[in-house]
């Protein structure tokens, strides 16, 4: 217990969040130096092939004990924390044998079991959160901290019996780019799994498909006193726009295999304005609705407006790993057999949202996603039940025994 939360503490205050405006990669050197320390860190504990490449992914090896013959096991987890939230100065606390009550944090900051009634199911438990004043970065600070912890354990552990397994630790998963440069060839696993889920028993192997979508509404700005039939306002147009998506497709009215479009930022005046959306859909043909819809209405306003004063791009930037995951559903047995073997019952949900798992699966790399034990992500009601995180490692060690006779 002592090594999972006291690396997870020490991760949790390193700054390393991730910036969607930048244009290098990584996006933050933040996240550089957190890597160049865990590269330190692989190294003292004993892994082979520790290394962090030019894009700043780093990657280690546990060598195979025992069992040569059998497939490679990944492990992935990032270390970067949301941009939507401050991860600086991040002040951890571990509140002891939590009793039930609110817990009071700074800035009038209360984790409410009336508001997030989930943190009732740990009474008793020692549970770690921020102090009110930024995010905890659980996600996923929470899993890199499992994954080396459990690492340590297998490398001294001679009783394990197990084949090769990798790790690598990814920047910019936040931000959509976490696998942009990850090379799944040179990682040389079979399969991985992503220590990157939430509530303990979380186990994943469908996402959203998911695209962003960027609007830039050009206005006309005339004197207020002498603007009938002239002035065009942009935020207005905006407005408009907004207006046409369907309201029941919110993520606020939301929820299991229910897609959405999100409003992630409207900027404007009424010479211009610009909209950053994000669409999300499990069925992938729902998912191409959604985004026909969007140029449909963009076409419509356009129209309206007698000229194109409206433009939309998008991006599709993720797509549902089901597809690949379901040719090789052993992946997923191993997984649900090593919950089993901790005591922990699997809870098999459609992922809302994306991990770097949807990604590399989809680049050749089999990757289901994995609890780590956090709730409330992005924000400053973020909290991990300390006890979450220990059943998270022992799931890891399963996986490492239960592997070699998937062969």
């Amino acid at each position: 217990m002592e090594k999972v939360v006291g690396r997870f503490v020490k991760y949790t205050k390193e700054y390393t969040t991730s910036d969607p405006e930048s244009k290098t990669y990584p996006s933050t050197n933040r996240q550089i130096t957190f890597m160049k320390k865990l590269v330190v860190e692989l190294k003292e504990i004993g892994l082979s092939e520790v290394e962090m490449d030019k894009f700043a992914y780093v990657t280690a090896t546990i060598p195979a004990n025992g069992v040569e013959n059998c497939p490679v096991v990944g492990l992935v987890a990032h270390v970067d924390t949301s941009p939507d939230f401050s991860g600086e100065n991040v002040n951890p606390q571990i509140i002891e044998i939590y009793d039930g009550t609110p817990v009071q944090l700074k800035n009038g900051v209360t984790i409410d079991p009336k508001e997030f009634p989930e943190i009732l199911n740990y009474i008793g438990q020692s549970i770690i959160t921020a102090d009110g004043t930024t995010l905890l970065g659980a996600d996923d600070k929470a899993g890199v901290a499992e994954i080396v912890t459990a690492a340590e354990i297998i490398l001294n552990s001679p009783k394990i019996i197990h084949g090769k397994i990798r790790l690598a630790f990814t920047p910019d998963e936040e931000v959509g780019h976490g696998t942009d440069h990850f090379d799944v060839k040179k990682f040389g696993a079979d399969f991985a799994y992503t220590l990157d889920g939430g509530e303990i028993g979380e186990l994943e192997f469908e996402n959203f498909n998911a695209a962003g979508a960027k609007i830039k509404i050009q206005g006309r700005s005339v004197h207020p006193g002498a603007a009938k039939n002239k002035m065009i306002n942009a935020v207005l147009v905006a407005h408009k726009l907004i207006g046409m998506l369907p309201s029941v497709q919110r993520p606020e009215h939301t929820e299991k295999y229910e897609g959405f479009f999100h409003l992630l930022s409207l900027n404007g005046s009424v010479e211009s304005a610009e909209l950053q959306y994000i669409i999300r859909d499990h069925d992938f043909t729902k998912f191409e609705e959604k985004k026909n819809l969007l140029k449909e209405v963009v076409q419509l306003i356009n129209l309206e407006l007698g000229k194109t004063l409206v433009e939309l791009e998008l991006t599709d930037q993720y797509f549902n790993m089901r597809q690949k995951i379901e040719p090789v559903m052993h992946v997923v047995e191993i997984a649900k057999q090593a919950m089993e073997l901790a005591g922990v019952e699997p809870k098999i949900n459609a992922i809302r949202g994306g991990t770097d798992g949807a990604r590399l699966s989809y680049d050749g790399l089999p990757c289901p996603n994995i609890f780590a034990g956090g709730h409330n992500f992005h924000g400053p009601y973020e909290f991990v039940p300390i006890p979450s995180m220990l059943k998270a490692v022992e799931v890891i060690l399963n996986i490492a025994k239960l592997s070699p006779s998937f062969m």
